[in-house]
């Protein structure tokens, strides 16, 4: 109870200041109500300020009101100094840097390793004792199979180019013409798969090195470096 009263008279506190410091809506000896905080007639005087200042909120929503206040505050502030805000340089950060969001995650927490390991049975990723490593491999994927870019690529349909078979050696001669000319085909829609199947082990293998051959952050000592 004793909480509520408190929580209750910083409230008042937080209007009355906002009216006298920054929307000075009343004349000074008109705020005697508003600024009677310990009064039982305040939540009456504070819905008639918020008529008079046009909030679309009343006195039961408290929140939305102080949200709106505050808005109606900085509004007022800006207006009576646009130039001093308008020629603040643009906050910048300690580093140019990107940070590694990975870092700071609590990769100990059980709500975390059931999320990640949902994550990878769906993407059907290896498991691994390290989550936050496991968390990496998930990102990576989406990054490279699933964002838009890499859906519409996947999507687009491919044109073969044509081959001329007579230019071709099929090794070995099975009797028939037309036998050989199959089996000839066949050897060359091998080859291309197994380029295919090269060229996804090269990713996985990038993939991998981008994941564990990191020597400057170890997410498991929770720092960065050595």
């Amino acid at each position: 109870m004793e909480l509520e009263k408190q929580d209750e008279t910083e409230y008042r506190n937080c209007i009355v200041w906002l009216e006298d410091q920054k929307i000075r809506h009343y004349k000074i000896e008109d705020r005697g109500n508003l600024r009677n905080i310990p009064g039982s007639e305040w939540p009456a005087a504070f819905q008639k300020y918020l008529q008079d200042v046009s909030s679309p909120f009343g006195e039961a929503e408290r929140q939305e009101a102080l949200d709106w206040l505050l808005g109606l505050a900085v509004r007022y502030e800006y207006g009576d100094n646009v130039d001093k805000y308008k020629n603040c340089p643009p906050l910048s950060t300690s580093s140019d840097k990107p940070v590694d969001p990975l870092v700071n995650l609590d990769s100990s927490s059980p709500d975390f390793k059931a999320g990640v390991t949902a994550l990878a049975n769906i993407l059907k990723i290896q498991r691994h004792d390290d989550y936050l490593v496991m968390l990496k491999a998930i990102r990576i994927l989406i990054e490279e199979r699933l964002s838009p870019e890499a859906v519409a690529k996947s999507s687009q349909k491919k044109e073969g180019l044509p081959v001329a078979l007579d230019k071709h050696v099929l090794g070995f001669d099975t009797g028939d013409a037309t036998l050989n000319e199959a089996a000839l085909i066949l050897r060359l829609l091998h080859v291309e798969e197994l380029r295919e199947l090269q060229t996804r082990i090269n990713e996985a293998l990038v993939s991998v090195q981008a994941i564990i051959a990191d020597p400057k952050t170890d997410h498991r000592l929770g720092k960065v470096g050595r």
